[in-house]
C-alpha cells in the first residue's frame, strides 16, 4: 500500500516529514511518501458564520485535485480550523472506508489552549490524528478503549491520553486490511 501526503495551504515540509515518519511507524509495510504540490485551501468550503472550514467538502475537492494518483490513499494536511454539521469542530475527517482523509493542525498546538509552544508534544498529536484518520480509510470505526489511537477525540485531552499504536483489537483490523494490498 502507498500513501501519499497532500499539503493543503501553507504546512510546514518539517512537521511533514515528522508525519510521513510517524505513519511509516504504524504502518511498516507500508510507502508513504510527501507530494510535491500543494493544493490550495479551497475558499468556497469556509463558513464565515461559523470562521471555520467544512472539511468534508476538503475531502471532495481532494478527489478532483488528486484524481489519478499511483496511491492507495491519501492525507491531506491543513492549517485551518475544521468542522462538520453537528459538531464544534474536528481534528479530522476520513472516508471509512475509503481513499482520502484529512487533519487539521490548527486546534493541536499546545498554543491554542493557551499553553507555551511544545514542538514534540505538537508532532505527537499530528501523528497521533493521522494515524487515527488512515486507519478510518482502511474501515476502522472508532474504538472503546481510550488509549487505543482510534478511539475517539472529543478533545485535545482524548487525543493526549491515547497510545500511539493500535489496541489488541484493532491491530488484527489493520493487519487484514493491509493484507489486502
Amino acid at each position: 500500500m502507498k500513501i501519499a501526503i497532500l499539503r493543503i495551504g501553507n504546512v510546514d515540509m518539517d512537521l511533514m516529514s515528522e508525519v510521513q515518519n510517524g505513519l511509516r511507524r504504524a504502518f511498516p509495510e507500508v510507502d508513504c511518501v510527501i507530494l510535491g504540490d500543494t493544493m490550495p485551501v479551497p475558499q468556497d468550503t469556509y463558513n464565515s458564520r461559523r470562521q471555520q472550514y467544512y472539511s468534508s467538502r476538503i475531502l471532495a475537492k481532494m478527489r478532483s485535485y488528486v484524481p489519478q494518483l499511483d496511491v492507495n490513499r491519501i492525507l491531506g494536511v491543513t492549517q485551518v480550523n475544521l468542522y462538520v454539521p453537528r459538531l464544534n469542530f474536528v481534528f479530522g475527517e476520513a472516508e471509512c472506508p475509503g481513499r482520502r482523509a484529512i487533519i487539521s493542525l490548527y486546534r493541536l498546538k499546545p498554543e491554542f489552549y493557551g499553553q507555551s509552544a511544545d514542538r514534540k508534544l505538537f508532532v505527537e498529536r499530528s501523528v497521533k490524528e493521522a494515524v487515527h484518520e488512515v486507519g478510518h480509510t482502511l474501515g476502522l470505526r472508532h474504538c472503546r478503549n481510550s488509549e487505543c489511537i482510534m478511539f475517539f477525540s472529543n478533545s485535545i485531552q482524548d487525543t493526549d491520553n491515547k497510545k500511539l499504536g493500535f489496541c489488541e483489537r484493532c491491530y488484527p483490523l489493520v493487519v487484514k486490511s493491509l493484507k489486502v494490498f
